[in-house]
Formats: structure tokens, C-alpha cells, sequence
């Protein structure tokens, strides 16, 4: 069983551009699963997006907007980073260079991070291979924000024959409607008090 952090970035964090209101609430209940895998020794992985300022390596419905407006999630910037509420350590920053090149960044006995240059953690990335040498068949979804990158993660990882479980209320955006569509494909959708009794049992 291993975590995946979607896009907790501080550039979706309300006061930043590309903020939500939903992760002031979703990203509090996204550190504490974060908490309970490293306190436990489990596998976290954190799935981020850089984007270069020439556009190349975004979605074409994207490129226009980084092109004509301020920085995105530009590499090396504050914005880009991972949430603190996420991190092992204060002092932990991307490894840009790194992650661009698709490298991975340990973080921690058992943390890491992922760059992923579209919206599924598993395209044109070393998620797949990374879990295959942990062994993990389970993975554990947090994230910002569903409609895109979290939910096309999932079904890539249904499409791998993984089993999944959707944290609820530790995914921004996911509404009724979602976690219903996700149910029909086999995902566990569970809130965090639940799913931290379920999968960390005293």
C-alpha cells in the first residue's frame, strides 16, 4: 500500500493564483493521511507539475494561458512547492532539475516525489516502475483538484489493475457525482476518519 499526493502545491492553495476555497480544507485532511503513512513506515509518493515558461511541457489547453499571464508553477518558484503540511522536513524543496529530466526525488526513508507533465501521475512518468519495485498493488489517492489530475490518476490506475481508494474529503472538488463514478469502477471512497481506521487499525 502506498500514498499518492496529487498537486497539494501551494499555487492551489487559497491566496495563490490558481487557488481553491476547497483546499483549505482538503489539504489539513491530505496532511494528516501524509502523517499517519509516515508514521507507519509506509510508502508516500507526491505527484507534482512544473511548468517551463515557454509552455512546452504543458497541456496544449494550458500553453496560451502560461504564455500570456504571470508564472505557473514555475520551476524553482515558491508556488511550486509541495504544501508544508505535507512535508517531512520545513527545509524540503523540489529538486527541479531533477524531477524535469524524470528523475526522483527521495525525500525520506520512504518519501518521494514525481513529476508528472500531464494530468495522469502515471503518463510519460517512473510512477508505475517505482511501484512495481515496492510491491504496492494498493494505492491510497489524496489530491488537488478531481476533475482533473486526481481523477485521471485513478483511472489510469484502475487501467493497471490496481486497487484504489479515494480519500473523500481529502480531495478538493470531488463531489457526489464523482465519488459515485469512481464507486462504479471499484474504488473505495471513504472519508478520512474512516479510511485512517480502516487502514491504519489500532
Amino acid at each position: 500500500m502506498a500514498l499518492l499526493t496529487i498537486d497539494i502545491q501551494r499555487e492551489f492553495q487559497p491566496g495563490f493564483p490558481s487557488g481553491r476555497p476547497d483546499n483549505a480544507t482538503a489539504v489539513p485532511a491530505a496532511a494528516e493521511v501524509t502523517r499517519a503513512f509516515r508514521n507507519a513506515g509506509k510508502p508516500i509518493i507526491h505527484i507534482v507539475r512544473l511548468y517551463l515558461p515557454d509552455a512546452s511541457n504543458a497541456d496544449l489547453c494550458r500553453r496560451s494561458r502560461i504564455l500570456s499571464g504571470p508564472p505557473i508553477l514555475a520551476p524553482g518558484s515558491e508556488s511550486s512547492q509541495i504544501a508544508q503540511e505535507l512535508l517531512p522536513l520545513p527545509s524540503v524543496v523540489l529538486d527541479h532539475h531533477l524531477l524535469l529530466s524524470g528523475g526522483v526525488q527521495v525525500i525520506g526513508p520512504a518519501e518521494w516525489i514525481i513529476y508528472k507533465p500531464r494530468f495522469g501521475s502515471f503518463y510519460k512518468t517512473p510512477l508505475e516502475r517505482h511501484l512495481a519495485e515496492l510491491g504496492v498493488n494498493t494505492i491510497v489517492v489524496v489530491g488537488s483538484n478531481f476533475p482533473n489530475c486526481p481523477r485521471t490518476t485513478i483511472y489510469e490506475a484502475s487501467e493497471r489493475d490496481l486497487r484504489i481508494v479515494a480519500v473523500t474529503d481529502a480531495i478538493s472538488l470531488l463531489d457526489h457525482r464523482g465519488i459515485c463514478e469512481l464507486e462504479a469502477i471499484g474504488v473505495l471512497c471513504i472519508p478520512l476518519k474512516k479510511a485512517l481506521e480502516l487502514l491504519f487499525p489500532h
